[in-house]
């Protein structure tokens, strides 16, 4: 079984127009968590610290995976596309060859905005695809319960063969919302060779004799499965896995390339406003 490798805390950040957050990793130890680039927990109970939104803003060479727990962000883009997702939606954008969006959080009836950001990286022969976007409904996660009361929401691949919605993703990962209650013990597949890392965000688990809190990111080593357990109190989590690309990386901002020239030629189409294909 994997034994945790590394533990971070999230970190206090400010993105957009000056929405606080916190980051669970990303800018910097990318190389770790491999295919996977970013990870944003913004969960916020004060308007003040998230109305002014993401205005427009580029992105190229990657994905960004949105999952709103409480409150709602609606988003549009230089496609045209416009829309909301609300309390247990997600949305998969891909970015692929370019695009140019805004996403703008909005409260619930008590001023709750909470939810998750995840940027995943695109192989480099999918770098330059045609952007698009699965918009996948609360009602559409399928979700496993087991016969201990933990609960496995699959928003892609599988668990117990059951398929999550997000389909036809290029890195092929797994993305799981995981509850398990107070005294449980669980354990999850976790094959050889892949990364796989969880971020808690409710109460305290043990993984092989160390503890991981909220807001903090745990990275796996490598093995065949994880096991999980509870004490006095219920644990929520994120779960993640998938293959390492193991390509280079030219990230600078929105931007995620292989090459530092690819990166310089973005930024010139965004110039020059040729960045839109």
């Amino acid at each position: 079984m994997r034994r945790i490798r590394l533990i971070k805390n999230a970190k206090p950040t400010l993105e957009g127009a000056g929405v606080h957050l916190v980051r669970a990793f990303g800018f910097g130890d990318e190389r770790l968590f491999d295919p996977f680039l970013l990870l944003d927990d913004f969960r916020n109970d004060d308007t003040r610290n998230y109305l002014a939104g993401f205005p427009w803003h580029p992105h190229r060479g990657m994905e960004t995976i949105t999952y709103m727990l409480e409150g709602s962000a609606e988003h549009s883009d230089s496609l045209g596309n416009s829309g909301v997702i609300r309390k247990g939606d997600v949305q998969w954008m891909t970015a692929g060859r370019g695009i140019i969006h805004q996403e703008m959080p909005k409260p619930n009836e008590i001023g709750r905005m909470y939810g998750f950001q995840l940027w995943a990286n695109l192989p480099a022969a999918k770098k330059m695809m045609p952007p698009r976007y699965q918009d996948i409904l609360a009602e559409d996660i399928p979700k496993v319960e087991l016969p201990n009361g933990a609960e496995v929401k699959i928003i892609c691949g599988s668990f117990q063969g059951v398929r999550g919605p997000a389909q036809d993703i290029m890195i092929e990962p797994q993305y799981w919302d995981v509850y398990l209650p107070a005294d449980v013990e669980l354990s999850l597949p976790a094959p050889m060779g892949e990364t796989c890392f969880f971020y808690a965000y409710a109460g305290e688990v043990e993984v092989s004799g160390q503890t991981v809190r909220n807001r903090q990111v745990a990275l796996l080593e490598n093995g065949d499965g994880v096991t999980f357990k509870t004490s006095s109190e219920e644990f929520r989590m994120l779960f993640l896995r998938g293959k390492p690309l193991n390509e280079s990386i030219s990230w600078r901002g929105p931007i995620v390339m292989n090459t530092r020239e690819e990166t310089a030629t973005a930024f010139k189409e965004l110039e020059k406003g040729t960045f839109l294909k």
